[in-house]
């Protein structure tokens, strides 16, 4: 099965390992391809919601895209709304799910303090970490600044090497150090995501047999 993840930009390829344990758990155990749409190295670089979702489904074949938009200021709804608006002229042959994290897709990697220790590159590190509770941390207004305040609290670094810290890296690699996502069933969205894939993933299965 071949998962395509439209989103907002380069950090959001965090998502991937979260969509692929959701998937798992879902039932697929093999065979499963999840991508990131990387639009990036096309000569006219796509600005507007459809034209992304269009042009990742053509060069992005798969058996379910997934788009994701971060709720911000604007609310969940709206950002469903807007998706479903996107996808509505396009008549997609293919099925999609939304994920839209209720503020930013940060919240979702705030409960792992080893993650962030090794995301960090000091994972033996035992300096206190101030990390939010599920509950807190899905009603936080920003915490894209949270993790990265986290990674560099985490990091011990000072000085110069502190200034050449790539928090932007840090912050894509904590979920690749995470193995078990369910702590995330408390957060609403999340599990308005896992619902919507485990919906959907028996009709994929069906037409891939």
């Amino acid at each position: 099965m071949r998962i395509t993840l439209v989103s907002e930009g380069t950090s959001d390829q965090a998502m991937l390992p979260i969509i692929s344990w959701v998937a798992r758990e879902a039932g697929i155990e093999s065979d499963l391809e999840v991508r990131w749409a990387d639009l990036s190295g096309l000569p006219k670089r796509p600005v507007s919601l459809p034209e992304k979702i269009r042009i990742a489904n053509e060069f992005f074949p798969c058996d379910l895209l997934i788009v994701h938009r971060d709720a911000d200021n604007a609310g969940r709804e709206e950002r469903l709304d807007e998706i479903a608006r996107a996808i509505g002229p396009l008549l997609l042959t293919i099925p999609h799910v939304c994920l839209v994290p209720i503020r930013m897709s940060e919240a979702w990697l705030l409960f792992n303090e080893q993650a962030i220790r090794s995301a960090a590159g000091n994972p033996y590190s035992r300096c206190q970490l101030h990390l939010p509770s599920i509950r807190e941390a899905e009603r936080m207004a920003d915490p894209k600044h949270t993790l990265f305040e986290q990674l560099r609290v985490a990091s011990e670094l000072t000085g110069r090497r502190l200034l050449k810290f790539d928090r932007n890296r840090a912050r894509a690699q904590v979920a690749e150090y995470i193995d078990d996502f369910a702590p995330l069933r408390g957060f609403v969205a999340f599990r308005a995501f896992e619902e919507d894939i485990r919906a959907v993933l028996p009709l994929i299965t069906t037409e891939l047999e």
